[in-house]
């Protein structure tokens, strides 16, 4: 069975204890909310997405989308639910509230967006494309195009895509072939076919916004020549009631491993109509705009499964009767004990917890930086808070979603039999979380753009921000008062050594031989990605440390806090270890075997 109750505890603490001094500076514009109004909205995301998109996970998975007379049809239900969601305002959360969003801050949104991804990651695509597409389109777009279009997409009457992939082309953008021949009026007509669209059609909006790239007829070659053009599914009328067809049709859908209630489609662009977003030939940077805000969200779903799949696999370890405890039976009373009592089974539940808790932390860091990039006071504060986003984005996306497969595949595990089998719907986590690690940019390209864009940047700059944070909370803590404390700063200090360390190696050999990067690149994302956990895990300890010795009332959630960050620092930041000695052997055994002896 699927078991999911918000984590909402935890949730109030990353939000209010955990960041409360996050460096970033004052922000503008969120003076009008507080702790009671995020509460209350957490509450209620939790209450919708539970009731509401929970029980259509698993019926969803199994009748999945069809393609009926060139229309998709979302499964049972999921029109509905998307109604409801819309009508309660959650698509438009974090959205300007001059195009009729309610403005909140990202660390809100990051939050409700775990929840609705733990109860239907399919769903959750639908207004999760639509939302990086309308931040593209405030960041490049035209005051007529935003103006136009914006309110309906941020309400969710009407949807939004991204259009990069074609099926020669995936990551190597500059072969895309598609086209967009100018018109004497502006605009432009697009012919050529696309890929892997998520979200690409449905029938739970009046009308789809694609976001194409394309070439014009002009155009340098690479990605030197790429532009990007806003393209309706049907024209628009002047006063926003939908037209006629513009030549967008839909070739096929997917028949996907995972995320069957999603549709992906193949899309077919036939003299389709569209006006270009941003400048000509730039649309690449215009695409990454949306692109680096779908890659922190993505990360947020590996940790939507993580939370579910650890949750539903602790529900079962309860239950389930097996065998004895090791030091003597916990229920005499029954005929067996609990799996829960067995020390492996406590290993992987554990780590799970861990997963979650310390993605669930590290990315509000990131969340925090994503609103102080966007709205801090100070100039100096925005800078840095661009840099630490910039420098953290390809961890969350790939260290989450690397994370959240290992904790569905130990849910399956935790389960059994009746893990691998679909009545308890936890295989479904499996296949779900899968396609986390692929799309966006693959878990192997964020580790490249890590080393061999991010990390030598404007001379390192992009690390100082976490560099420092990290480098001044171990000093402090390795003199604490609580040996505990003292004990954990110590494994940290090692952690971030090796990972200073590796960071010069990196730097070093891959001036010299780019494959030297390339060949630690997904070690050193591991590594950063430990260290930045180990942060967190620092600082909650510390804080749950200074609340007990307060005495305060909920002494089991901190006491659980401190247990759940003794695990890390014994069993999972050790990897950090094997890691720095991965990336210290150099590129040479992974590099050795001839290319005629695979």
């Amino acid at each position: 069975m699927q078991v999911y109750n918000a984590p909402l505890r935890d949730m109030r603490f990353v939000l209010h204890e955990l960041f409360k001094e996050d460096e970033f500076g004052p922000v503008a514009g969120q003076d009008e909310f507080g702790p009671e109004l995020y509460d209350a909205i957490l509450e209620e995301a939790a209450r919708v997405t539970q009731e509401v998109l929970l029980p259509l996970n698993a019926t969803g998975d199994i009748e999945g989308c069809k393609l009926e007379n060139g229309v998709v049809r979302t499964p049972s239900g999921f029109k509905e639910a998307y109604s409801q969601f819309c009508e309660g305002g959650w698509a438009a959360l974090a959205s300007p509230v001059e195009y009729g969003g309610q403005g909140l801050p990202e660390a809100v949104n990051k939050l409700v967006e775990e929840m609705i991804c733990a109860t239907n990651l399919s769903f959750s695509l639908y207004p999760g494309l639509t939302h990086g597409a309308t931040t593209a389109l405030m960041g490049h777009g035209s005051e007529d195009l935003k103006s136009f279009y914006l309110p309906k997409m941020i309400s969710g009457e009407w949807s939004g895509t991204m259009c990069l992939t074609e099926a020669h082309c995936g990551t190597d953008l500059g072969l895309l072939r598609t086209r967009a021949e100018p018109q004497e009026d502006g605009s432009y007509l697009l012919t050529g076919g696309k890929i892997f669209i998520s979200a690409g059609d449905h029938d739970l909006t009046d009308n789809v916004i694609h976001l194409v790239l394309a070439r014009t007829p002009d155009a340098p070659k690479g990605v030197k020549g790429i532009s990007l053009f806003l393209v309706p599914k049907y024209l628009p009328r002047d006063d926003g009631s939908v037209g006629p067809a513009n030549g967008v049709s839909v070739a096929a859908i997917e028949h996907k491993m995972g995320l069957k209630a999603s549709a992906t489609c193949q899309l077919e662009f036939n003299d389709s109509k569209g006006w270009v977003v941003g400048e000509l030939n730039k649309g690449l940077a215009a695409m990454f705009t949306m692109m680096n805000t779908e890659r922190v969200s993505v990360g947020i779903q590996g940790l939507g499964i993580n939370e579910v799949a650890y949750q539903s696999a602790v529900a079962y370890a309860k239950d389930r009767l097996q065998g004895r405890a090791l030091g003597g039976a916990v229920r005499p009373d029954l005929p067996a004990d609990p799996i829960i009592v067995h020390p492996d089974v406590r290993r992987m539940l554990m780590t799970m917890r861990a997963y979650a808790e310390g993605c669930r932390a590290l990315g509000q860091w990131a969340a925090r930086g994503l609103d102080a990039e966007a709205h801090a006071i100070d100039p100096a504060d925005q800078s840095r808070a661009a840099d630490f986003v910039a420098l953290l984005t390809p961890v969350v996306k790939a260290l989450f979603t690397d994370l959240a497969f290992d904790a569905a595949n130990m849910a399956v595990q935790v389960h059994g039999g009746h893990g691998y089998i679909r009545d308890h719907g936890i295989e479904q986590f499996v296949r779900d979380a899968r396609i986390a690690q692929i799309y966006e940019g693959t878990n192997g390209v964020q580790a490249l753009d890590l080393v061999g864009r991010k990390m030598p940047a404007h001379m390192g700059r992009y690390m100082r921000p976490f560099f420092h944070a990290v480098s001044e909370q171990v000093e402090a803590l390795t003199r604490h008062d609580d040996k505990a404390i003292t004990g954990w700063a110590a494994g940290m200090q090692q952690a971030f050594g090796a990972l200073q360390l590796s960071t010069g190696m990196i730097a070093q050999k891959g001036m010299k031989d780019p494959e030297e990067a390339g060949a630690a690149a997904t070690d050193y994302l591991r590594l950063l990605g430990l260290v930045g956990m180990g942060h967190c895990f620092l600082k909650s300890a510390r804080i749950a440390t200074e609340r007990l010795a307060e005495g305060t009332a909920e002494a089991g959630f901190y006491k659980a806090k401190l247990a759940t960050a003794g695990f890390f620092f014994d069993r999972i930041l050790p990897q950090a270890t094997a890691a720095f000695l991965a990336i210290k052997s150099g590129k040479r055994s992974t590099m050795a075997l001839e290319l005629e002896a695979f």
